[in-house]
């Protein structure tokens, strides 16, 4: 296992680790080209050698790279390190469901259903692209501290039918497995609702609906036997949002909601809905909602139709008796008018049809259908987030119902789901711009760039731009800045201060320099570099050279022994001053040469004065003991031409 600032396949360093599943380990490890923090996820070199692992890794990252969704955790890059797979994935700060339910559940209703809805966007999301999740579960949600879930871990979602192993072993986790899944049955995005009903039900009550000893025994629960329902565990509980639970709940995966768009509309009029009814009241079930789990008692019942009409019965008790006895004829003329209605009523409706059941239908189409059974329409137009435009979202009378034939069906068209003006977003950060879009019905995508002036995290612009009028559930796309754009520092070091900071100033950085004495590089001479070669830096970053001056104190040289004119060149050429003083010697030997140097060695401040001794020797002082030598004095006396002859 990798420990602290452990470097995997030369890009991320480890800073600590995070969690361990039943396939990898999970770290934060920072991304040292890009400059941020990853979530890098290391398979357990345990199953490094197995092919069915090693396929279910690779296609976790294969799925979740293709799912760029703010509610869907993001997959920036997969290799292979030290015998072993990774993926790294986005780094979010915040809790998994899982310990929320833990930390606080029961939860509010609302705060439930809210945090289930941007789950189902994100199923929504993958099943439109074919991509079944196949384990969900509030331990594979992160949910930041905005309140914000994104759903992760990816690692049997596959686009298609089976998830069966070669082996036949069912994946996923036992307590969160569709009925389907248990028995090893194909699978679809119904599945994943199911999954998701478990999910929404345990925020709800703080406990799963099936629970055993083993998987096998949870397994069976999940295929044979029914929830209990979660107002017995949470009074807060409505009778509408309850059978939503249910519904998505449901054995026979063709009884749950179609999709996840529906599952989402009925959480949003489960939300609205009121809570109790007085009286005894009839009413037309709610578009996909289980009116088999609507009412638990007298008082409740289930939330009011989008479309119907509310009929209250109530009992007034016997009519007062007659007191005076010559009103018998009254009675007899109420009788017979009483029998004449029953007659006009019975006959009247014979002329009743049955109205079609037009619901889901465009409108073209259900108009030529109610026409064709005799009845007149009448369109009323209504937007709607959940439906294509010009289809029938409601009708009345009702489908199924008995109306006079020629009379009018009054048809809810969806005008679509309206239209909204994106806003202006830029300089916001990411998460606040794309929770304000959605709060308009806007989709949000997101795409990262470098940007010099636009900090980390926060938006560029928007695509299209603000002030563009867009249909509600059109897609706007949030341009992010990834900060200042990091760059591979050159060496420069060897190189004439000119030279490197033209190099270095190529490639995107900014330069400063100082100066440090040297006696053996060239003045001018970059001696040092700051950062070193090859460190990243976002670009405009400075680099500090070290550059070399000429040394103010230097090492005087030892010029003792050397003839005059050498010591005074040497001296000349290490910057001093020569000051020459002789010293009369007795040999021709010493004649000329250096005897002594002050100062004699250490170091001395450039320009300074070295003075040297230099030896003279002069013969008419030390005569040369060979006789009948002749010795040439300058100046001297004796013969005329200036020669003493010493016999």
């Amino acid at each position: 296992m990798p420990t602290t600032s452990t470097i995997i396949d030369g890009r991320y360093r480890v800073v600590r680790r995070v969690g361990s599943g039943g396939m990898a380990d999970v770290f934060c490890a920072e991304d040292l080209q890009l400059g941020r923090n990853v979530a890098l996820k290391l398979l357990h070199r345990r199953f490094a050698e197995d092919a069915e692992f090693v396929e279910r890794f690779r296609r976790e990252a294969s799925s979740a790279a293709g799912l760029q969704h703010p509610h869907v955790v993001s997959v920036y890059d997969r290799g292979e390190w030290d015998g072993t797979y990774y993926i790294a994935m986005e780094y979010l700060e915040g809790r998994t469901l899982k310990r929320v339910i833990v930390d606080e559940a029961p939860l509010d209703p609302s705060r439930a259903t809210d945090l289930t809805i941007q789950i189902l966007r994100a199923a929504r999301f993958a099943h439109k692209r074919g991509i079944i999740h196949r384990d969900l579960k509030p331990h594979n949600v992160i949910v930041d501290d905005e309140g914000r879930a994104k759903v992760t871990d990816f690692g049997i979602a596959r686009a298609g039918a089976s998830d069966m192993t070669q082996t036949g072993s069912i994946m996923g986790t036992a307590q969160y497995l569709s009925p389907e899944q248990a028995q090893g049955h194909a699978v679809h995005a119904s599945s994943d609702l199911y999954s998701i009903g478990i999910i929404l039900y345990e925020m709800l009550t703080g406990r799963v609906p099936f629970d055993g000893e083993s998987a096998v025994t949870i397994a069976l629960k999940q295929v044979s036997e029914t929830p209990e329902p979660p107002s017995r565990f949470n009074a807060a509980v409505s009778p509408a949002l309850e059978a939503v639970v249910m519904r998505a709940l449901e054995k026979d995966p063709h009884r749950r909601f179609a999709d996840a768009d529906e599952f989402i509309s009925a959480l949003e009029h489960a939300g609205a809905a009121p809570q109790h009814t007085a009286g005894i009241t009839a009413l037309a079930p709610a578009a996909g909602v289980a009116a088999a789990y609507a009412a638990t008692d007298a008082t409740s019942v289930a939330p009011p139709p989008v479309y119907g009409e509310e009929v209250v019965v109530e009992d007034r008790g016997p009519l007062p008796p007659d007191e005076g006895g010559g009103s018998w004829w009254i009675a007899l003329l109420i009788g017979l008018l009483v029998t004449a209605a029953l007659l006009f009523f019975l006959l009247r409706g014979s002329d009743k049809v049955e109205v079609p059941n037009v619901v889901g239908n465009p409108e073209p189409e259900a108009t030529l259908v109610l026409k064709r059974k005799g009845f007149s329409t009448d369109i009323v137009n209504k937007e709607s987030a959940d439906r294509p435009k010009g289809t029938v979202i409601g009708q009345d009378p009702a489908g199924g119902s008995r109306a006079d034939k020629g009379s009018t069906v009054t048809l809810v068209v969806s005008a679509g789901p309206g239209t909204a003006r994106v806003p202006e977003v830029e300089g916001e950060g990411r998460n606040t711009a794309a929770k304000e879009l959605e709060k308009l019905g806007l989709n949000v995508e997101e795409v990262e760039q470098f940007d010099d002036t636009v900090g980390t995290d926060r938006v560029i612009e928007t695509r299209p731009a603000a002030g563009t009028e867009l249909e509600k559930g059109s897609t706007v796309t949030l341009v992010v800045s990834k900060g200042k754009e990091r760059l591979g520092v050159p060496g420069v070091v060897g190189q004439t201060e000119e030279d490197a900071r033209t190099t270095l100033e190529d490639a995107g950085f900014r330069v400063s320099t100082k100066e440090q004495e040297s006696e053996d590089k060239d003045p001018g001479t970059v001696l040092a570099q700051d950062p070193d070669a090859g460190t990243r830096l976002p670009k405009g970053s400075t680099v500090t050279l070290t550059v070399a001056k000429e040394p103010a104190d230097v090492a005087v040289p030892d010029v003792v022994g050397k003839d005059q004119a050498d010591a005074t060149d040497q001296l000349s050429g290490d910057g001093f001053r020569v000051s020459t003083e002789e010293q009369e010697v007795t040999t021709p030997d010493d004649d000329g040469k250096v005897l002594k140097q002050d100062p004699s060695g250490g170091r001395a401040k450039k320009g300074s004065r070295v003075t040297i001794t230099v030896g003279r020797f002069n013969p008419d002082l030390n005569p040369d003991p060979g006789a009948g030598q002749t010795t040439t004095t300058p100046g001297g006396t004796g013969g005329a031409d200036g020669t003493t002859t010493t016999p």
